[in-house]
């Protein structure tokens, strides 16, 4: 069969994205699938999607603080799966937030981007469960919104990376920062956010324990008796942070229907 060149590629992103996600789990060749998906993503550039990569540009006094750190850019949204494209300032970040029972991928546009990974190992503390010592303490009513989890990963990507992929069980809780200046990445997620269906977005702060403070001030010696606790975290469950905020932009690629 002859190549099809003139689709756009994110049409073909969005047609197989579509086919791939709709039931991840379901298919006997879902592997291929997820495969195809996962080249198609690993393709793509700016210039595919008609955005032209932003210059560093310092802000100034509050003419600065009153532009959004993070922008988006809606492609399309389906039952199946939403995409669309996150633009960070220079020195920007979108904070720990979860994905619940989502699946998605992550691809850097332009710049380059820190991508932080953490995993809920349980459900919220019952009071059988056994907790640290937090520094600062916790009012009471906070430790309902305390969670055990693993740091699974840091890693660095660029437009030359593969995407970032994270699974309902997996990954599932990341930040993303902007790194040496402005960035952007694809996003799609399945299925869509929908607070209705049980899929609302929570950002989370990483607790210090008072153990973790003391260690600081241990020989590295008496720390790498620490290594195998170090993947463990605390995770405080908090409000949308006041420094960030999602302003929107049109998306000036080529139109997607699925």
């Amino acid at each position: 069969m002859p190549r099809d060149n003139k689709t756009p590629l994110i049409q073909k992103i969005a047609k197989q994205a579509y086919v791939t996600l709709q039931d991840p789990n379901s298919s006997a060749n879902v592997a291929d699938k997820q495969s195809e998906l996962i080249s198609l993503v690993t393709a793509v550039r700016a210039a595919d999607l008609k955005i032209a990569p932003r210059k560093s540009k310092g802000s100034a006094g509050a003419a600065g603080l009153q532009n959004p750190p993070v922008t988006y850019m809606h492609i399309c949204e389906t039952e199946v799966f939403s995409m669309g494209v996150f633009l960070l300032r220079s020195g920007a970040s979108i904070p720990l937030h979860d994905h619940p029972d989502m699946n998605g991928m992550l691809k850097v546009l332009y710049g380059k981007v820190n991508v932080h990974c953490f995993d809920k190992l349980e459900n919220h503390l019952t009071v059988n469960s056994v907790t640290p010592h937090f520094d600062p303490p916790l009012d009471p009513l906070q430790m309902a919104s305390v969670w055990r989890s693993i740091r699974r990963s840091v890693e660095e990507y660029t437009e030359n990376s593969g995407p970032c992929l994270l699974t309902p069980l997996k990954d599932n809780l990341h930040r993303v920062d902007a790194v040496g200046g402005p960035a952007a990445f694809l996003d799609i997620l399945a299925p869509p956010y929908n607070q209705d269906d049980g899929r609302d977005c929570h950002y989370y702060k990483i607790l210090q324990t008072v153990a973790e403070r003391e260690t600081d001030g241990k020989s590295g010696e008496e720390q790498g008796e620490e290594k195998e606790k170090e993947d463990e975290a605390w995770l405080l469950e908090v409000p949308q942070p006041e420094d960030f905020w999602c302003g929107g932009e049109p998306y000036p690629g080529p139109a997607v229907s699925v």
